[in-house]
């Protein structure tokens, strides 16, 4: 799989091992995630039922603060910021509403935008986290693993670490003991110790 440094599906049938290393490459590709993960095991079992998914993510995208995308001038009313680039426009207006309410924050085109809140300091605005990238690429890595898994494996659980997942999926309950032991495994075979 491009952009992977280690990849494998381990399954008792080759057929269905193919199978699942097409759609996994499919899928993550699709969401944009082959950049994101960095070593990815698949272990698929169907005599138990059961999907195991191991990962490391490659690196995590940094928080994005306003000072990335804008710049902010002290005034007499408060705080201008100049924005650079419209991409986390709506995320920072939520911020700013909250933290100083609707009736003080004020657009007067595209590119700019007021809190008017005199004495504000604008190196403190800049300093604001807006996003953090890293929440939504988890959400994406497991919403990919559900549609890489079986369907109709209902019982599921998922663990997010620093730097690495697991995603495991079954028909039925399972023994908590074994599918522990299983991680622990798998996560061996991509350099994670658990």
């Amino acid at each position: 799989m491009k952009g992977l440094e280690y990849f494998e599906v381990e399954c008792i049938e080759p057929v269905g091992a193919e199978t699942y290393a097409q759609i996994a490459d499919d899928i993550l590709t699709d969401l944009n995630l082959n950049q994101s993960i960095g070593r990815l095991h698949i272990y698929i079992d169907p005599k138990i039922p059961l999907f195991l998914a191991v990962g490391v993510i490659k690196q995590m995208p940094g928080l994005v603060h306003i000072r990335d995308f804008a710049s902010a001038l002290g005034t007499d009313e408060g705080v201008l910021l100049d924005i650079g680039t419209e991409t986390y426009l709506s995320p920072m207006l939520s911020i700013l509403w909250d933290t100083y309410g609707r009736d003080l924050i004020t657009q007067p085109d595209r590119f700019t935008v007021k809190i008017l809140v005199p004495g504000l300091d604008p190196r403190e605005i800049e300093d604001m986290m807006v996003v953090d990238p890293g929440e939504g690429m988890f959400h994406d890595i497991i919403y990919a693993m559900q549609w890489i898994a079986p369907e109709g494996f209902k019982v599921r659980r998922q663990t997010i670490g620093e730097g690495f997942f697991s995603y495991v999926a079954s028909e039925n309950t399972l023994d908590e003991t074994e599918i522990d032991k299983l991680l622990k495994e798998k996560f061996a075979c991509v350099g994670v110790t658990v």
